[in-house]
């Protein structure tokens, strides 16, 4: 059994999403949680996860959309009443292509962190050439419960991130060939802390690459840490499925998982 900690369901067009989430199931993978990147489309994203009782959502806004959308602490509570809402984000900082200024990237930052705190939940956290100044908010902020989604970067911020309790979540980047920095960096990540996902329909692993990236490729990037880490898939699956559920307690296990 795998869990997709990280996808956007509601990108894919609504006549192939049954078809996508059919083959996931048929992958073994049994949990989805569909990311929230825009308010204004979040009432798609809550509709996909009420369809199945294995789909989870979050609710937040992208730091390419924080200029555009209403980021009040707020107004992210608000939509976390939702039964199927159990994570904020996904937030943070993109300073590579600085869609929206970099205040209104931190001030958005800050409001997930503010309204994960007073929901209990997780904060997703995406970061881009913005190591240092992401580290340094989390540690102003001092919150415990949270991700940094699709890690790609350096060391110091897994350690960082890791010392505040947060967990790292592996994408297809891990499998690319001019990863082996990063490869080197997941052997030392420790089992306990560590999540898979897809990010789809970005980031196709090794050797799906070129095609649309869907959650049931998911297993490539299990087999390559797997192999990292010197444990069968199976052990990685049952591992990261645990350690997805102690991070996500809103969400619950698939009933047939």
């Amino acid at each position: 059994m795998l869990v997709d900690s990280h996808c956007h369901l509601d990108y894919a067009e609504d006549a192939d999403r049954p078809q996508i989430i059919a083959r996931a199931r048929g992958a073994g993978v049994k949990t989805l949680l569909t990311i929230s990147t825009k308010l204004r489309e979040f009432p798609k994203v809550r509709e996909i996860a009420e369809s199945d009782p294995d789909i989870w959502c979050s609710v937040g806004v992208h730091p390419h959309e924080a200029e555009d959308e209403d980021t009040a602490a707020e107004t992210l509570f608000a939509l976390t009443r939702h039964p199927k809402v159990v994570a904020l984000g996904e937030t943070g900082l993109d300073f590579y292509y600085e869609h929206s200024p970099r205040d209104r990237q931190t001030s958005a930052f800050r409001a997930h962190i503010i309204a994960a705190r007073e929901a209990g939940l997780p904060v997703i956290v995406h970061t881009r050439d913005a190591d240092a100044e992401t580290v340094a908010l989390l540690e102003e902020e001092n919150y415990s419960a949270g991700v940094i989604h699709c890690f790609s970067t350096g060391r110091a911020l897994a350690e960082h991130a890791m010392a505040l309790g947060f967990y790292i979540s592996l994408s297809g980047i891990v499998t690319f060939k001019n990863a082996q920095d990063l490869r080197d960096i997941v052997k030392d990540l420790p089992l306990d802390r560590i999540l898979v996902e897809t990010d789809a329909p970005f980031l196709a692993p090794i050797p799906m690459r070129g095609k649309k990236n869907e959650p049931s490729f998911i297993t490539h990037t299990a087999t390559l840490v797997a192999q990292i880490k010197g444990i069968s898939v199976e052990e990685l699956g049952r591992v990261t499925t645990e350690n997805f559920f102690r991070l996500f307690t809103k969400a619950q296990p698939a009933a047939n998982g």
